[in-house]
């Protein structure tokens, strides 16, 4: 399956119980279609304590979302749009439906 999003996208949640949140993708991974999104699906996880948290404690982290949960951002317009791709100028580019500008 051909990932139309990638690291540093802007993205909105389409879907599921975070619907409507935008954020930034700060990882993809392409082997499960899934994305981390800033500040989107956020969950809590209990952590021992460590070195690096020697309090332990209850921590909010983004979980992974499915990548057909989200829609890319348009950054022309701010809303969101399907994702193509076509040769232009001899190399190969993902361009928004809805402006046909480059992204």
């Amino acid at each position: 399956m051909k990932l139309r999003i990638k690291t540093g996208d802007t993205v909105r949640v389409i879907a599921g119980d975070h619907k409507g949140t935008e954020g930034k993708v700060v990882t993809v991974d392409r082997e499960k279609n899934k994305a981390i999104v800033e500040g989107a699906n956020m969950v809590s996880k209990h952590e021992k304590p460590s070195a690096q948290n020697p309090q332990g404690g209850i921590v909010k982290k983004e979980a992974p979302i499915h990548v057909s949960n989200l829609s890319l951002i348009d950054a022309k317009s701010g809303e969101t749009t399907r994702v193509g791709f076509e040769v232009r100028d001899g190399k190969k580019v993902r361009f928004s439906k809805k402006s046909n500008e480059v992204i």
